[in-house]
């Protein structure tokens, strides 16, 4: 077997077509790591807003609460269930929430949809994820709104002591929250009622209940879907948001994939065709290795490592590039709800390590070919050469 180190100093030699090989590769690795983090992203921002606790109740076969409708009498049917926990205060952790599309300004002309969720007493209760970082909850009955952290600075009325305008009237914002960096980010909250009012919706749109323990939840579902008094399914709270983010993550990681798909073909020619440069440039060296007694699949290992290795170098260097993006903030429209949704590029330890094989994987096809050539070359031609 060749050693390591001729394989690296073979390179090194040749460092301008090396280093342009490499980029190259990397570029690939780059999009093609970035896609999956995109796509984790939006799962995570989305799937982040359940709770292990908790239930989602909608109407059977409604695919979001946009479309969903919950009669309030429901909502106090479900406060009996034994399974349901209690707040500080002895009441049953049940809320009745209405989500609603509102109309925001962004950067002065555009506008955008927004989520705004009309929330009960016991919503921030429920979603121990959910915290002011600022200012103070609405209070019942009013106007007021609080803004999740994704939409301050969205436009100059966007910010703690702000006042918006939707729906023919002035909601002043009172408070700024966090949800660990979830869906709930991107959505205004404000008092259910007052926000029913003013859209004319007299009903729910869904209801959130927060069971005892996480091990009540699948019971308590059949429950509700069993139920005759109403129409009405629930979901694990984590299972809800991990089915809003599905269509989405998909989109992107399909057409991401795809676009790597086609730069990683141009990447593997370039591998090539730079293995059959530094095969050319190196008949009479092959030949001499042929010579002092190393095989025909030594000499093909050889070059396979040396592309390999160039393969490698470029997937440390896209998964790093990738890895860099991940401070980046993107805003697009959930295809659910219609409505803006803020997320990031989220690496896992798997995605990193996928990026570097794929990027190793491009190199060794890269350098087959080259390889095979190297291998068949007669010692004696090699050495004329």
């Amino acid at each position: 077997m060749v050693p390591l180190f001729y394989n690296a100093r073979s390179l090194w030699a040749r460092r301008l077509s090396t280093g342009l090989t490499v980029v190259g590769l990397g570029l690939v690795v780059f999009v093609f790591s970035s896609v999956l983090m995109l796509a984790n992203g939006i799962e995570s921002a989305l799937a982040s807003g359940g709770d292990a606790s908790n239930a989602v109740i909608l109407r059977k076969g409604a695919t979001s609460e946009l479309v969903s409708g919950v009669e309030r009498d429901a909502v106090r049917i479900l406060t009996t269930d034994p399974a349901v926990a209690s707040g500080p205060d002895g009441a049953p952790l049940v809320s009745g929430e209405l989500v609603v599309l509102v109309a925001l300004p962004r950067g002065g002309t555009q506008v955008v949809n927004t989520t705004a969720r009309g929330i009960g007493p016991e919503s921030f209760t429920s979603r121990p994820e959910v915290r002011l970082v600022s200012g103070r909850k609405p209070r019942p009955g009013t106007n007021e709104v609080v803004l999740g952290r994704a939409l301050v600075g969205t436009s100059e009325d966007a910010t703690q002591g702000g006042v918006l305008s939707f729906a023919q009237q002035h909601w002043p914002v009172v408070g700024v929250f966090e949800a660990r960096g979830g869906a709930f980010e991107s959505e205004l909250w404000g008092d259910a009622t007052r926000l029913g009012t003013a859209f004319g919706r007299d009903s729910f749109s869904s209801a959130l209940v927060r069971l005892r323990s996480p091990t009540q939840v699948d019971a308590f579902v059949k429950r509700v879907d069993a139920d005759p008094r109403f129409t009405l399914e629930a979901k694990p709270e984590r299972e809800y948001w991990a089915g809003q983010a599905s269509g989405l993550a998909t989109f992107i990681r399909v057409l991401g994939l795809f676009v790597s798909f086609v730069f990683s073909v141009g990447a593997v020619l370039g591998a090539m065709i730079t293995m059959y440069a530094q095969v050319a440039t190196r008949i009479a060296e092959l030949g001499m290795l042929r010579a002092v007694g190393f095989r025909r699949r030594s000499v093909l290992a050889s070059v396979v490592v040396e592309s390999a290795m160039l393969g490698a170098a470029g997937g440390v260097l896209g998964a790093l590039g990738a890895l860099a993006t991940r401070w980046i903030r993107i805003r697009t429209l959930n295809f659910q709800t219609f409505a803006e949704v803020s997320f990031g590029f989220t690496p896992t330890p798997g995605i990193v390590v996928g990026s570097l094989l794929f990027g190793t994987l491009m190199g060794l096809i890269g350098g087959l070919l080259p390889a095979l050539r190297a291998a068949r070359l007669s010692i004696l031609d090699a050495l004329r050469a």
